[in-house]
């Protein structure tokens, strides 16, 4: 990889454009692990960070799912909290304007039960001042078509963005269920109905049971899946959808430390989300930003541009024929 020498003042350039938005680092919260952002002002400055993405926000006030409705898992979480919140209203009213102070960009994720719904919602949020930008959660039930999830469906995935984009000049970020057969088809449709950004992934689909009671360990029965455990789907998903569409693409998935958030970058990410990790360290999302400065100064990187999607793959297949090679004369 061709190095970038640092800039004049000897500091790394850590911005990124993705698409209309411009970020300062490529380090932002996850939606549903960072709160509305005020709840983490005691252990992270929020100004450090490339954005901050706020819980999934709904037309009316939520209640969510009732408990128990987080679970432990070896390597992660899985939660049902059922999409809790305060409601469009509240959150405009009580909420953005403490994020608005911060001169951080601010991230709105949306969900609805129907397409209307999700127009109303970009309606609602376009021209407030304080948001950089919507990010769409298509992972939820379509009420209208039998309970399937808008974003398992390419076509039903277009159709929710074009209603946002139809709404709202903010640009328009679509998270990606990575609970699909091809998670790039619906990326390019995505892309197609007008997303500037696609970022991936949410949850995996997952259960827990407990032998003893013989119940489900969550209320709800299912749960989605995050944390480490699912990071090497996520690598494996952004790898693919960076290289199905044009537009700039976030990734998220099992990031703890900086080391995880630079192999996303490395895969053709252009910033990413930090979600899980807030649980058991509320402070990591800065200290990922400075780990990764601290690795472009040490790698003579002075633009991470540079380093985004630079991963060189030629050399792996004639390392796997002499893997190979070597295993079979090892077996004669």
């Amino acid at each position: 990889m061709e190095q970038n020498p640092v800039t004049a003042n000897g500091s790394p350039d850590l911005a990124v454009e993705l698409g209309p938005l411009r970020l300062k680092n490529p380090v932002m919260s996850a939606s549903g692990t960072f709160g509305y952002g005020e709840e983490y002002s005691n252990f992270v400055d929020l100004r450090r960070l490339g954005a901050v993405v706020v819980k999934g926000i709904s037309l009316e006030p939520r209640a969510g799912n009732p408990p128990p409705r987080i679970v432990e898992t070896p390597g992660g979480m899985m939660n049902a909290i059922g999409l809790e919140n305060v409601g469009v209203e509240q959150f405009l009213s009580l909420k953005l304007p403490y994020l608005r102070e911060l001169s951080v960009p601010v991230i709105v994720n949306i969900f609805g039960n129907t397409v209307d719904e999700y127009g109303r919602l970009a309606a609602r949020l376009d021209g407030t001042p304080g948001i950089a930008a919507i990010e769409i959660n298509v992972s939820c039930p379509n009420v209208k078509k039998g309970g399937m999830v808008f974003g398992t469906d390419p076509a039903m995935t277009g159709a929710v963005v074009r209603a946002v984009r139809a709404k709202t000049s903010l640009p328009v970020i679509t998270k990606l269920t990575p609970n699909v057969t091809s998670i790039s088809e619906v990326a390019k449709a995505a892309e197609g109905a007008g997303s500037d950004i696609i970022s991936c992934i949410n949850t995996l689909a997952a259960m827990a049971v407990d032998i003893f009671s013989r119940r489900p360990r969550l209320a709800n029965v299912f749960g989605g899946l995050s944390g480490p455990a699912v990071k090497p789907v996520a690598l494996r998903c952004v790898y693919e959808v960076t290289r199905a569409v044009k537009c700039p693409v976030i990734g998220l998935g099992g990031i703890t430390s900086a080391t995880d958030a630079l192999e996303f970058l490395l895969v053709g990410a252009s910033a990413v989300q930090v979600g899980t990790a807030n649980f058991t360290n509320p402070a990591v999302t800065v200290e990922i930003v400075e780990g990764i400065k601290r690795f472009m100064e040490v790698e003579g990187i002075g633009d991470i541009k540079s380093y985004i999607g630079s991963l060189d793959t030629s050399c792996l297949f004639p390392f796997a024929e002499d893997s190979c090679s070597l295993i079979e004369s090892e077996m004669s």
